[in-house]
């Protein structure tokens, strides 16, 4: 078994393509993530604060000073248009001739003499993920509404104290009682343990076709076949090697994570992100490592079960494809709000690990279910590993 894992394994290591998926992949992904990533929403954010929008403003007489700061507001400007009907004003945005358009109500002069409360109505796209059309227009309409608002209670006779304690007879002051380390483990424990567990079966993807597909293409399965091994030692040694190559992308995989953790918290001056990493220590770092491990078997003995059937490594590649969007598929479950480690979602394989690194990362994991986890896992591994045994053994999967 160890003699078929030591050649299989110093294969892999010769082939660059391999190593590129084990080891480069694992490395770059995190710089590529919070790098380019971080870089493009930085400009689009920055390029949205920097837009001019286009407006246009209905029943300007009604509210001259706010059409003045509008007009004079270095992130508007004004385009010269009449409209009949709503639909009007709905047409000029959709076809571009407008981003906005502001109705002032035509009796607002009326409302703000009989100390009455009025609204405007806005209209622009919304549909923008990011979008400061709203933010910007408050930054003009609240000192307004502040003027307006000093004006009612001067001549009403009542403090600015006096109106809040009013206007806010009850007050909510929010404690929360989860740390630094829990709330940002909330934010990321749903993309890292993703990452973690694709790469984990992309590592192994590639060694298993190899190993499997590779060798009746090269024709060699049939001389490792005749040697005096057994059918069991073969497999399990052909087993260990897309393990290792699996869990070894896992363990690259964590320590860049904190190695471009730590070096983007440097250079953005992200404390928080410092902070939390450094509440992470090693013992976690292993429970999430040691989780993976049953993980990886898993994907080790299906793969492999799924090379050993192929003709080709072209049809092997075909026939992982749908074992990918499987392989995606719980991870994605447990990103989903309001899943949690508690359950029957805690018994789903592979969600329930996603859910365990999540806890993890969060520094809430508890050692009883932690331990179920583990266990339930590495008997599902052991189920995929005993069928691939038994796949291997047929002569109609071996020579199809």
């Amino acid at each position: 078994m160890f003699q078929v894992y030591l050649k299989e394994l110093l294969e892999l290591v010769r082939d660059r393509k391999t190593l590129f998926f084990i080891i480069a992949l694992p490395l770059l992904i995190f710089p590529v993530i919070f790098g380019v990533m971080g870089a493009i929403v930085a400009n689009v954010v920055i390029d949205e604060q920097k837009r001019v929008v286009e407006y246009a403003i209905v029943n300007e007489k009604q509210a001259p000073e706010f059409a003045e700061k509008m007009f004079y507001h270095r992130d508007f400007t004004r385009v010269e248009m009449t409209f009949d009907t709503t639909q009007q004003m709905k047409d000029a945005i959709v076809n571009g001739q407008v981003e906005l358009v502001i109705v002032i109500s035509d009796d607002h002069k009326s409302k703000l003499d009989a100390n009455a409360k009025d609204v405007w109505h806005i209209y622009y796209n919304n549909a923008s993920q990011i979008n400061s059309i709203k933010q910007k227009i408050n930054k003009v309409l609240a000192p307004y509404q502040d003027k307006v608002r000093n004006a009612r209670l001067e001549n009403l006779g009542i403090t600015m104290l006096e109106y809040e304690q009013l206007d806010t007879p009850v007050a909510l002051k929010t404690i929360d009682t989860a740390d630094k380390r829990e709330s940002v483990g909330e934010k990321i424990g749903g993309i890292i343990p993703y990452l973690l567990i694709v790469l984990c079966l992309t590592g192994a993807m590639y060694p298993a076709i190899d190993i499997g597909a590779g060798e009746k293409e090269r024709g060699t399965l049939e001389t490792l076949l005749l040697t005096p091994i057994s059918r069991l030692s073969l497999v399990l040694g052909k087993f260990l090697t897309i393990m290792t190559t699996a869990v070894l992308t896992a363990v690259i995989t964590v320590l860049s994570l904190v190695l471009w953790g730590f070096i983007f918290g440097e250079i953005l001056g992200l404390d928080t992100v410092k902070q939390v990493l450094a509440t992470i220590g090693t013992g976690d770092l292993l429970l999430i490592l040691l989780m993976l491990i049953p993980v990886s078997s898993i994907f080790a003995a299906l793969l492999l079960a799924i090379s050993i059937y192929a003709r080709s490594y072209k049809e092997a590649q075909n026939y992982m494809g749908p074992m990918t969007i499987l392989g995606f598929f719980p991870v994605m479950i447990a990103m989903l709000p309001g899943i949690k480690l508690e359950g029957v979602w805690s018994l789903v394989p592979i969600t329930n690990v996603a859910l365990a690194i999540k806890e993890i990362l969060k520094g809430t994991i508890e050692a009883p279910i932690f331990i179920a986890i583990f266990l339930s896992t590495f008997v599902f591994a052991m189920i995929a590993i005993a069928f691939c045994v038994q796949w291997f053994k047929k002569e109609a999967v071996l020579f199809r």
